[in-house]
């Protein structure tokens, strides 16, 4: 058969009561216009799903990476999202619309995107995270622990076919430049780079030749789309997502859901500009009110039949992880009480895109020498 493309595609097109959560009349707007694209045949399946104020969708089809027809049709359902939005009243109604008209590709317009194409498996496990209040290098380590860290994921010193490692794609942000690079032998330089992980981003990861899997059919993918350097000012945070794969020459499921039982901190948070913990929730959760957060993480689990979504499964949903829900609003309390003092807030030259430089602007004549 075909190789099946997997798309999430998100965007804040409006929430209720501040940056809370997406209304229902949204979901339901996106949900009829994908069910119509799924009967035409121009996607397989779909589901719709939201993360804090953000709207996501992910879908199956055909059409490869980057498709036209696919991003035409997210773009005109967040636009679709973003009126009924602006019908109501909704906050922030169609901000992560940065563009006047569809112009072929969503990159660069505003919304999030993570796609990845390749031959389904005999069973096919895959994971959508969608963060939100976060940055795009939020991924960074968890992304790292679940491919390259034996700490985490045992598979990778016990099962053969995962042992030799695997290949990380990273992008410079800032340079737009990219860098592949092979785990476990050039590991301590990955880790050079993507610790700085507000200009280096985990994109993809592959597995090496040789091995069990085709190698140019990625295993994960994130995506690194930054609001403010598209805009640029702020109008949000990034509020990434992620797809992996998993199981049959990956890392299992359980493992892969370990490297967020730690909750690392992260950018964004309120105004996007502050450190906070990532925290693993369910959907049921997945809203942000304390200080517009903390940063949250949610999970659904699939098996994919022939691009039908089997699913999903609410990965976070599980008392296990109630002790990492626990320290991350501890680590919360902690981080808040320093108020607007560094380390919670973000250093000044992460903030270049606030309202911090007017500040410095109006006060540039009263610096005296000393």
């Amino acid at each position: 058969m075909s190789k099946i493309t997997v798309s999430l595609i998100k965007a804040d097109v409006g929430s209720v009561a501040g940056h809370t959560t997406v209304a229902d009349e949204l979901i339901k707007v996106a949900e009829s216009n994908l069910s119509e694209a799924k009967e035409s045949g121009l996607i397989i399946d779909f589901r719709v799903f939201k993360a804090g104020d953000d709207l996501e969708l992910l879908m199956t089809h055909t059409k490869g990476v980057d498709s036209e027809e696919i991003h035409r049709l997210a773009w005109e359902t967040f636009e679709k999202a973003a009126e009924k939005a602006k019908e109501l009243k909704l906050y922030g109604a169609g901000q992560d619309l940065l563009a006047d008209a569809f112009s072929g590709n969503v990159r660069g317009m505003g919304p999030g995107v993570a796609e990845m194409e390749f031959t389904e498996r005999k069973a096919e496990p895959i994971i959508a995270f969608m963060m939100d209040k976060t940055e795009p290098g939020a991924f960074n380590l968890p992304i790292f622990r679940i491919f390259a860290d034996p700490f985490n994921t045992a598979g990778l010193v016990i099962d053969p076919s995962m042992h030799q490692g695997f290949v990380f794609e990273i992008w410079d942000i800032m340079e737009h430049k990219r860098v592949f690079m092979k785990t476990p032998e050039e590991m301590y330089d990955i880790l050079a780079l993507i610790g700085a992980k507000s200009r280096f981003v985990i994109k993809r990861v592959f597995p090496k030749p040789g091995g069990k899997l085709p190698e140019d059919e990625p295993v994960a993918v994130i995506s690194t789309e930054k609001l403010y350097q598209i805009a640029g000012e702020y109008v949000g945070k990034d509020d990434p997502v992620a797809l992996v794969r998993a199981q049959s020459g990956l890392p299992a499921v359980g493992e892969v859901l370990e490297a967020f039982a730690f909750p690392h901190l992260v950018s964004g948070w309120m105004r996007g500009s502050h450190n906070g913990p990532i925290m693993p929730v369910p959907f049921r959760y997945a809203k942000c009110t304390r200080f517009d957060g903390p940063p949250r993480v949610v999970a659904a689990g699939f098996q994919l039949s022939n691009g039908k979504l089997i699913g999903p499964v609410d990965m976070f949903d599980d008392p296990a992880f109630d002790y990492t829900r626990q320290k991350a609003m501890e680590v919360a309390e902690y981080m808040r009480r320093h108020g607007p003092f560094e380390p919670h807030r973000l250093p000044r030259e992460e903030m270049e895109y606030t309202t911090l430089p007017k500040v410095m602007e109006k006060l540039k004549e009263r610096f005296e020498e000393i």
